[in-house]
């Protein structure tokens, strides 16, 4: 069978703050996360065939992760374990409104020894869609190997996906961030950015004008999520642009982690599931795509931690919403 997806990148622990104790003491729960990884348990909760390439510690947090991978139903195969180095940490704490904020443990974190040569060319070459993040970037061997799979993946035929997940604190003092973020920009076909992700990456500051100046660079879609808002889209596929903007479901916070990952293993997951993932694509089913992911994103902040809350395609059959 074909792969519906490989996503590339940094599986990490989520050490997520879950209240505090009778002595004011905070207390963190080990969840799983890394957002490729979680994009591709979104993909595969909700039907897709998926994979994930990365490297873990050779150590209990890493052999949790990979069975929590395996449990969700996505292939390690192209999951190494680094002798040396541990898996990285990350404490997220959550504020009152659910937003999030990090610290990162990764001096080195195991994620950033990822190499070309653990990603098997056999994968890229099954894959329909390959998909990966810009923590990756922020160091080599990963930076290196996760630019050449997809340029590789590309001359194979692969859709190439991209969501910048801009993290500040996790790129060295004095590198430029956004030049390197913007450097997989020539070979991406469908981009999902931030609000706050616009001005970074496009240099511009309204969603209209940030994806019409990314799609004038060649890539295809562009997505740019809005929170609870939902997502303005821009599809140049040929044709005249279509675009739009597909309003989110309100729902109560618990915890923002993970929504982003949701949405974008979503909107993979559907379009791996087309004959050509992009070929034909209306307006109409375009936006059922979106109003589909933007369910998923909804039930996974409503609960707490990011793979953990993930939706299973049962509960978005029995909320009616489908692509």
């Amino acid at each position: 069978m074909k792969l519906d997806l490989l996503t590339v990148g940094e599986v990490l622990i989520d050490l997520t703050q879950t209240g505090v104790d009778s002595r004011g003491v905070r207390l963190l729960a080990a969840n799983p996360g890394g957002a490729p990884a979680n994009a591709a348990v979104a993909a595969a909760r909700l039907g897709a065939r998926a994979a994930f390439a990365g490297c873990v510690g050779d150590d209990s947090f890493g052999a949790g992760l990979i069975q929590t991978l395996k449990d969700n139903n996505v292939d390690v195969s192209a999951v190494a374990m680094d002798p040396v180095v541990p898996t990285t940490l990350a404490v997220v704490t959550v504020d009152e409104t659910g937003e999030r904020s990090f610290t990162f443990y990764r001096g080195p974190g195991a994620d950033l020894c990822l190499t070309r040569e653990q990603i098997p060319d056999s994968l890229l070459a099954d894959a329909k869609i390959v998909h990966f993040g810009s923590v990756s970037l922020t160091a080599d061997p990963s930076r290196t190997a996760t630019l050449t799979a997809a340029k590789d993946a590309k001359k194979l035929g692969a859709l190439i996906t991209y969501d910048p997940n801009y993290r500040a604190a996790l790129w060295p003092k004095g590198e430029d961030a956004g030049a390197r973020m913007r450097e997989p920009l020539p070979m991406v076909d469908v981009l999902k950015i931030s609000d706050e992700e616009m001005v970074l990456m496009s240099g511009k500051d309204t969603p209209e004008a940030a994806a019409e100046a990314l799609t004038g660079q060649g890539i295809k879609l562009v997505l740019v999520t809005l929170g609870g808002a939902g997502v303005y889209y821009r599809l140049d596929n040929g044709g005249a642009p279509m675009t739009g903007t597909v309003p989110g479901f309100s729902v109560k916070i618990a915890d923002t982690n993970g929504a982003g990952d949701t949405f974008f293993g979503a909107v993979l997951r559907c379009l791996a599931k087309r004959e050509t993932p992009l070929g034909g694509l209306e307006k109409d089913e375009l936006e059922r795509i979106l109003r589909f992911a933007n369910k998923a994103a909804s039930l996974t902040v409503s609960r707490p931690g990011a793979l953990p809350a993930m939706p299973w395609l049962k509960e978005l059959e029995e909320e009616g919403v489908l692509p």
